[in-house]
């Protein structure tokens, strides 16, 4: 059965989550490993061709737009993209705003100072689970997400056209799943 694992976090590379996963018993083979800097990477490249973006965020952001084929650059970049980091710096988020933007409260501190929306290619956005889904060669109609939130994990399953489980290990509780 063909299976990827997704995840918003793209600090960490598909391999150091493969990793990570392994010392806690769970093998999942690195290309089975969707994360929200992949999918941002791979929607980047399905816009133009692999060009030149400014980047704030950590190795896992970073590996993913050079094995697209982006250069990393801040002169004169096609895009901005922001990334979870644990060391947002004043200079990078300066660059970034003069830049013109592109998650969570650093996201808002851009778009307060230059007025522009970011658009956000993680969960729940369905571009993320079609990128995965092109990238296993699956159809929606034959897929199925599993995941432990309503919010991101189930909304994007529904909104790519899939059936969906909710494992109630998760932060969605009855008041949750009722909300939605």
């Amino acid at each position: 059965i063909e299976y990827m694992v997704l995840t918003n976090n793209s600090m960490s590379t598909p391999r150091d989550l493969s990793a990570r996963l392994r010392n806690t018993g769970l093998d999942i083979p690195a290309e089975r490993i969707w994360t929200s800097a992949t999918a941002t990477a791979n929607f980047l490249s399905s816009q133009v061709s692999s060009s030149k973006a400014y980047v704030v965020g950590e190795s896992g952001l970073t590996t993913a737009m050079h094995e697209a084929g982006w250069i990393l650059t801040n002169d004169d970049p096609d895009f901005v993209v922001l990334g979870e980091t644990r060391t947002y710096s004043f200079e990078a988020i300066t660059n970034a705003i003069n830049l013109i933007p592109a998650t969570g409260a650093v996201a808002a501190l851009i778009t307060a100072a230059t007025n522009r929306e970011p658009y956000y290619v993680g969960k729940p956005n369905p571009v993320m689970m079609r990128s995965a889904l092109n990238h296993i060669g699956a159809h929606s109609e034959h897929t199925v997400m599993i995941g432990d939130r309503m919010d991101t994990d189930v909304k994007a399953g529904l909104e790519a056209g899939m059936r969906t489980v909710l494992v109630r290990s998760g932060i969605s509780d009855d008041r949750e799943i009722s909300r939605y």
